[in-house]
């Protein structure tokens, strides 16, 4: 790859920007992955070098994420039962896992899993996480913790333990989440999060407010960790698979979503496979320094966009910044106020509260409105990583609903106009008495094609003259299965007793790829399924059809 001179002196400063950016928020969201600071340090800096060297989009930022570090706490949570230190060794396996999915799915082209969540499904189960981050942070803004089993009671927690609010805490937490919402609004350009922090660290050293009870990080470890890996149980290591799954799925659809934004707006494209190597790499370079899931970070991203970056050396030099500060910098880190953390994180929480689109939803779509809704609800109540089997089922269950019940439509002609048209959209239209030219818009497969049966007997019955053939426009059938193929059998010998003859037009030519030849040969053999290539052909053997028997009914 040519490195063009030109792009060095933008990409240094996007990458100087990018770090003071990223190493707060590295810190911050290592407490809602409930591992030590310098582990989301070690998560913020190598998955970049990683991404820099397999990834396929210029500006895109990997690192930690919220809703990836709050589904891994989860996850790890739940097998560990509090042991700290199954906990970051179980993580560490976490993440390998979900390296080794992302490039599995990478080689084997799944790319366009991507596409599996709909947008408001994926809108929903953010919100539901964005709400879950919240209720974990907003206590520590307060000064106390508030513990829950879940979203609910943490917030009867929090009512509950209200009485405990550290007053100095509290003040320096809500001016520091004052202030970082005031730079996100009015200048957006600023390192927030880092002007927070040292802001956070100077108020404590010159206020002496570890007097007063405000929590303070306490030293982070320089250098780098030897590396871990703990080998799960076999129990561990299914509930580990599913979880390293649903984490993939997430966390990729999520952040190729920023990937494919921000190359949108340069004007250029992604490769949604490659992203999956890119991905993969990064999280297996984060499980190599002990380290836990990331994926594409979008306000990082955004910074690069916004200082004028052009080029993964971005990535590079942002991980090198940062690396330097671990290796010579860290003492500092030691008075940074937890509620300075607890403010970085609670607005990046804000940032996944997308009302504009739910706005959109209740004006275009009431159904997936109430899909986004739903799936929000069950991340409340179920919690993280059952909320991402909830949206998967709930995506399934769209899909199932807009493809069970497609429209349908009868056809004739229209004087002036080319071809055959649904005589619902055109009154005009004309039909051929004794023949019903019916298509189905969708594809026939086996929890549909019950109600193709349905609709053509319905069609039939309505007719307003007595139907002799059936013609099938084919056209918009681009899967059919092996159920569907036995309806039609058993549902053209059924028009055949009442002497309708059942055939089809314009029906695509691979849909016998789904069947052994052999077995379509014989289908079409048995019984003389008729086909014909167009429409026009259809109608052309049916008038022949009626002339002959018109002319033996003259003879006889």
């Amino acid at each position: 790859m040519n490195y063009e001179k030109s792009n060095f002196r933008f990409d240094i400063v996007a990458g100087l920007s990018v770090a003071a950016v990223a190493l707060p928020v590295g810190i911050a969201y290592a407490e809602i992955a409930r591992v030590p600071a310098v582990v989301g340090i070690y998560s913020a800096i190598f998955p970049l070098f990683a991404y820099a060297l397999f990834g396929s989009s210029r500006q895109l930022m990997t690192g930690p994420d919220a809703a990836t570090c709050i589904m891994a706490a989860s996850s790890i949570g739940a097998i560990t039962g509090g042991d700290p230190s199954r906990y970051s060794l179980l993580m560490v396996a976490l993440t390998l896992m979900t390296g080794l999915f992302y490039i599995a799915a990478g080689i084997a082209r799944l790319g366009f899993i991507a596409n599996f969540l709909s947008q408001p499904i994926l809108v929903g189960y953010l919100h539901g996480i964005a709400l879950i981050i919240l209720g974990g942070q907003i206590p520590k803004l307060f000064g106390f913790s508030a513990q829950g089993d879940g979203f609910f009671p943490q917030v009867a927690a929090f009512v509950e333990h209200l009485g405990s609010t550290q007053p100095a805490t509290l003040a320096l937490g809500g001016s520091l989440l004052l202030l970082l919402i005031a730079m996100k609004l009015f200048l957006p350009r600023l390192p927030g999060p880092l002007i927070v922090a040292a802001i956070g660290i100077i108020a404590v050293i010159a206020l002496r407010l570890t007097d007063r009870g405000v929590a303070v990080l306490g030293p982070v470890a320089a250098g780098l960790p030897p590396f871990q890996l703990s080998i799960p149980g076999l129990s561990e290591l299914r509930r580990l698979v599913l979880d390293a799954a649903g984490l993939m799925l997430i966390s990729f659809t999520s952040g190729v979503l920023t990937s494919k934004s921000f190359a949108r707006r340069s004007g250029y494209d992604i490769d949604a496979n490659q992203e999956l190597i890119g991905f993969g790499a990064a999280n297996l370079a984060s499980a190599f320094v002990q380290g836990f899931p990331v994926t594409g970070a979008d306000s990082r991203t955004a910074v690069n966009s916004a200082t004028g970056g052009r080029t993964q050396l971005v990535g590079i030099v942002a991980g090198v910044a940062m690396l330097s500060f671990l290796l010579f910098f860290t003492p500092a880190l030691a008075l940074l106020p937890k509620t300075a953390l607890a403010a970085i994180i609670i607005v990046s929480a804000f940032g996944f509260f997308d009302i504009t689109a739910l706005r959109t939803l209740w004006r275009a779509s009431g159904r997936e409105l109430l899909f986004s809704l739903a799936t929000t609800g069950g991340v409340l109540f179920c919690g993280a990583f059952p909320g991402v089997f909830i949206a998967v089922i709930l995506s399934l269950l769209w899909l199932l609903s807009a493809v069970s019940r497609p429209n349908d439509a009868i056809l004739g002609r229209v004087s002036g106009i080319d071809g055959f048209h649904d005589i619902k959209d055109y009154p005009e239209a004309t039909t051929i008495p004794g023949l019903l030219i019916y298509r189905f818009e969708a594809d026939l497969v086996f929890f549909n094609c019950d109600l193709f049966k349905e609709r053509v007997q319905q069609e039939i019955r309505r007719a307003a003259t007595p139907v002799e053939w059936v013609l099938v426009d084919a056209s918009p059938i681009t899967v059919i299965d092996y159920t569907a193929m036995q309806m039609i059998q058993e549902f053209r010998e059924e028009l055949a007793a009442q002497g309708i003859e059942l055939a089809f037009a314009k029906a695509r030519h691979h849909l016998a790829h789904f069947f052994r030849p052999a077995w379509v040969e014989e289908i079409k053999s048995v019984g003389s399924l008729q086909l014909f290539p167009g429409i026009k052909s259809g109608i052309q053997a049916f008038e022949q059809r009626v002339r002959r028997e018109n002319e033996k009914g003259h003879s006889l």
